[in-house]
């Protein structure tokens, strides 16, 4: 089969397409043709070595969507989607012709979802999904998203809609157009010198029940700050700052709570049952994959990769079989 590999860590050039053995198909496992699988900018830290857990050589990619080509019966020729913390790191990824995946993490892909579609979705509305899972999000508490305009953001604010809760939106520049956080925030904070303060205006001074945090680092006091009485703060990212550092006493006098996510943590097999949980949503037409900005063959998967990492505006797609 052919496939995207690299052997030493480094930029987009360290990447070669190759012809691999197919991978070997045993019991309680399956082989996809996949037909799709995005760039995600973990991808991109990947391959520059920023992964402390990754095993070269490697084959990477952790995003898909594809066809059953071998594995059990009842599955054949089915059309499925997956994703997974391990996949592209630890074990090889989707950036090749064939996977080979564990039969118990396969799921149908939504059928008003296309391929490129369906390999848009996974790592995006997975950490955007374990955030507000870990919260326990309920309908009419209110959620602040810092970092709105991204993917995680506009997969965040969808499912706070569909869960019935109140979205705030924050960003340091105003979302594209298209972005979904720009139709669901009831109010949109762009570059806020005093985001705590904008925050306690727009909900009659209690704060937010919810913040998901997806810059962090730079932005952990702030988000901290904007949270309500009990308030419940998750952080997945940490951006410009490593440590932080806060008020313990205003941290327990406001009972707040902090959660860390990390998708990583969820192999393929965990992330097939967030997945499920997600499909409703998809099938239901609340929840939309991100634009696809291109779409490209294996061979081209370099500057794709440079594309990703200088922040390309919507989802780049590889299609292996082209």
């Amino acid at each position: 089969m052919r496939a995207v590999r690299f052997e030493v860590f480094g930029d987009p050039s360290v990447l070669k397409v190759v012809e691999a053995p197919a991978p070997a198909v045993s019991e309680g496992t399956a082989l996809v043709r996949v037909m799709a699988a995005s760039i995600n900018p973990s991808d991109v830290k990947n391959v520059a070595g920023a992964m402390k857990q990754t095993t070269l050589p490697r084959i990477p990619g952790r995003d898909y969507a594809g066809l059953i080509e071998a594995g059990p019966a009842d599955w054949i020729g089915v059309e499925v989607w997956g994703t997974g913390g391990d996949v592209g790191f630890t074990r090889d990824g989707t950036h090749a012709e064939l996977i080979a995946v564990p039969a118990a993490s396969l799921r149908r892909k939504p059928d008003n979802l296309s391929f490129d579609e369906a390999a848009s979705v996974g790592v995006n509305y997975i950490a955007a999904w374990c955030g507000v899972e870990a919260t326990s999000l309920k309908a009419g508490e209110t959620v602040l998203l810092i970092g709105a305009g991204g993917g995680v953001g506009g997969a965040a604010a969808q499912i706070a809609r569909r869960l019935g809760a109140r979205v705030i939106g924050a960003d340091n520049r105003m979302p594209r157009p298209d972005a979904p956080i720009q139709a669901i925030a009831q109010k949109l904070i762009i570059g806020a010198e005093d985001l705590p303060t904008e925050v306690r205006a727009a909900t009659g001074g209690k704060g937010a029940d919810v913040v998901l945090d997806l810059v962090g680092g730079v932005m952990f006091r702030s988000a901290l700050e904007c949270l309500a009485v009990r308030g419940r703060l998750v952080e997945i990212a940490a951006t410009g700052r490593r440590e932080v550092s806060f008020d313990l006493v205003e941290f327990y006098h406001n009972e707040s709570r902090l959660f860390g996510v990390d998708t990583l943590k969820r192999d393929l097999t965990a992330s097939a049952s967030a997945l499920e949980a997600l499909t409703p949503g998809f099938v239901a037409g609340d929840y939309r994959a991100a634009p696809i900005a291109e779409t490209c063959g294996l061979g081209e998967a370099q500057e794709a990769y440079r594309k990703v990492s200088a922040g390309a505006a919507g989802r780049i797609v590889l299609r292996p079989q082209e």
